[in-house]
């Protein structure tokens, strides 16, 4: 019972970072990453909400979504303040638009191939 509480608060955790890693790229890579991860991670939050109901109590169930949002939030944060302080804010503009280009590259190439 342990071992599938914690898969589903990996399920939820890791659907819903991809979910809120939507909203650190630019308008034009979010739209991308929007249409082909997004989607697919809020189906992914919703069946694991619904696999945690099935199996747990209402109770746990919340529980979980409470935890896996809160631990994401609380990542995004430490990270962000980690990342400020290591590196200037034109290094990290640059490394996101590389990140934000390889994620287009990355889509079309999966596309063509």
């Amino acid at each position: 019972m342990i071992l599938k509480y914690i898969s589903f608060l990996i399920g939820l955790t890791w659907s819903y970072s991809l979910i809120k890693t939507q909203s650190i790229f630019s308008k034009k890579a979010g739209l991308i990453f929007k249409v082909f991860i997004s989607k697919v991670s809020w189906l992914t939050f919703i069946i694991a909400i619904y696999f945690g109901y099935k199996n747990f109590s209402f109770k746990y169930t919340l529980i979980g979504i409470v935890i896996s949002v809160a631990l994401v939030h609380l990542g995004f944060m430490f990270l962000s303040k980690l990342l400020k302080s290591k590196f200037t804010e034109k290094k990290l503009r640059l490394a996101k638009i590389f990140f934000e280009y390889t994620l287009i590259l990355w889509i079309l190439y999966y596309f063509i191939y």
